[in-house]
């Protein structure tokens, strides 16, 4: 997808909603267990209640990855019901180099036709460039995340830079040979970075998860990340694909979830 496009699709739903469709089979509604595929019916109908207000759909691969063949078929069939004009991102967090990496990039891109990719850029551009090098696809290179872990590494500082700054500060140059593909994940509970993270990074779009039932705050991450353009997918999952429960109508619980969200974004446009 052209950035256009996405830029468009923020204006024009005035929201930065992007729902993760983190489906656990033991958390689908019970009516639902006995159908053909519980996955794939439980993912369309939150689809249905959500596109709407959503510009962007991000389905966690480890999900579906744990179901095996049958896990990645619900993938498929899932993918073919979200709209053509909504953002679809893989949250594969892969990284690796050479061949692995160029099959990664044509799983995703060409096999199930997302339109971008989490990577880990622990090891260097060469684990990057491969998905790079598709036309109009993405990465989102997790930049700096919520977990407690993230202090283990994220923010060690060489010559007083901590690493997730460094990070940012490279892509800058591999953004300079793929303009417009290059993004970051930043945890919304790391709100206070992102002022910093602009600085090195003013126009990249920031993946920002954990605003919900992680805790992050929308104000806070729509007042210090948000461009002229948008340039913010913000992601919500739990908080939005289980608002309904165990309830037959989980799917319109959703749906208002997600527009209670939606609604609260809209005062920043």
């Amino acid at each position: 997808m052209k950035p256009e496009k996405l830029y468009h699709q923020i204006s024009k739903k005035a929201s930065f909603l992007c729902v993760g469709l983190d489906t656990e089979l033991s958390r689908i509604p019970s009516h639902l267990q006995k159908a053909k595929d519980p996955i794939f019916e439980f993912n369309r109908q939150i689809i249905e209640a959500t596109h709407s207000y959503a510009v962007a759909y991000k389905p966690n691969l480890a999900f579906y990855e744990k179901l095996g063949p049958k896990g990645w078929d619900s993938l498929a069939k899932t993918l073919e019901v979200i709209p053509e004009d909504i953002f679809v991102i893989a949250d594969a967090k892969r990284g690796d180099i050479g061949n692995t990496s160029r099959l990664y990039a044509k799983t995703f891109f060409e096999t199930f036709h997302f339109d971008a990719v989490t990577i880990a850029p622990y090891m260097g551009k060469d684990s990057v460039s491969p998905f790079l090098e598709f036309e109009d696809k993405w990465v989102f290179l997790l930049a700096l995340t919520s977990n407690p872990g993230s202090q283990d590494f994220q923010y060690h500082t060489d010559s007083g830079v901590p690493l997730y700054q460094s990070v940012l500060e490279k892509a800058q140059i591999w953004e300079k040979e793929y303009p417009g593909h290059l993004g970051f994940v930043v945890g919304a509970t790391r709100a206070e970075s992102l002022q910093e993270i602009r600085n090195i990074a003013p126009q990249s779009f920031l993946l920002v998860p954990g605003v919900g039932a992680q805790g992050g705050d929308l104000h806070s991450v729509c007042q210090y990340g948000k461009t002229e353009l948008g340039g913010l997918l913000i992601n919500s999952s739990r908080g939005i694909i289980y608002a309904g429960g165990d309830s037959e109508d989980f799917a319109d619980k959703a749906g208002q979830a997600a527009k209670q969200l939606q609604e609260a974004m809209s005062a920043y446009f």
